[in-house]
């Protein structure tokens, strides 16, 4: 049986993936992180990642705020532990910690833990090399989300982004605004573009407008079970591998 802390284990999310683990066979939550220590799903809750630290345990999951990613990675290169960060929101800088943090313990990260939402990813991809800015088409990204979602534009429509930008020599401009601008679109730019509304789970679409044409991939999320099901899936996967950066890819490529 896999033992897993669960960090912002009171949050939202949190509270998704401590149902879903109870229905599986193969792991279990040991103890959960959260400013709010009440237990409501039959485990310890610890206000911070220090008092957490004699807990024995074989996997972290982190789904709470980028506040708190310094203390649980600190615990991670401490213990050598295993850690999946599921957590939006993190900037470039924090990336960078988790790299250095994949050092001394295994660290996986993705923006998004729905499996359908990274095979997206990889479609946007090729469809890049096809459609791309220059045979003409013009590269937009919508996404929405529920009227709680704090960050914006989402983790995921950025990896969407950086994904089709790495398919190109030179690196097409992001665009976040347009309202203020009196312009033509300029052709070597990427228009992201984020809706707030109601309690829509995540939907992203990407659209390749060409002449006379237009070329859409999209994803839609029925229910956070989606993302609870990809970050227990990483834990199970990464809780026996040596120190290293893993990503969705590596999931993937273990299961086929």
């Amino acid at each position: 049986m896999i033992k897993i802390i669960l960090s912002g284990a009171n949050g939202t999310m949190g509270q998704v993936i401590a149902k879903y683990v109870k229905r599986r066979q193969d792991c279990e939550i040991v103890a959960g992180i959260d400013l709010r220590t009440e237990s409501a799903g039959g485990f310890p809750v610890y206000a911070s990642a220090r008092e957490c630290m004699a807990v024995e345990a074989d996997v972290l999951i982190d789904f709470s705020h980028p506040s708190v990613l310094d203390s649980l990675l600190n615990m991670a290169v401490e213990r050598g532990l295993p850690t999946v960060i599921a957590t939006t929101g993190l900037d470039g800088a924090q990336i960078e910690c988790l790299h250095r943090a994949a050092a001394a313990a295994p660290v996986f990260f993705t923006r998004n833990m729905s499996l359908g939402m990274n095979l997206m990813c990889e479609l946007s991809r090729i469809a890049a090399r096809v459609l791309g800015i220059g045979a003409g088409y013009d590269i937009e990204i919508i996404e929405k989300h529920h009227n709680q979602k704090v960050d914006a534009p989402s983790g995921s429509a950025m990896m969407l982004a950086e994904a089709i930008a790495d398919e190109f020599e030179k690196k097409p401009v992001f665009t976040y605004e347009r309202h203020s601008r009196r312009e033509k679109r300029d052709p070597a730019e990427i228009g992201i573009h984020a809706v707030r509304g109601g309690t829509i789970v995540g939907e992203h679409e990407v659209m390749f407008a060409g002449q006379d044409e237009i070329f859409t991939i999209s994803h839609s999320a029925a229910s956070k079970e989606v993302f609870a099901t990809g970050a227990v899936n990483a834990a199970v996967f990464l809780h026996d591998k040596p120190k290293g950066f893993y990503d969705m890819a590596d999931l993937i490529g273990a299961g086929s």
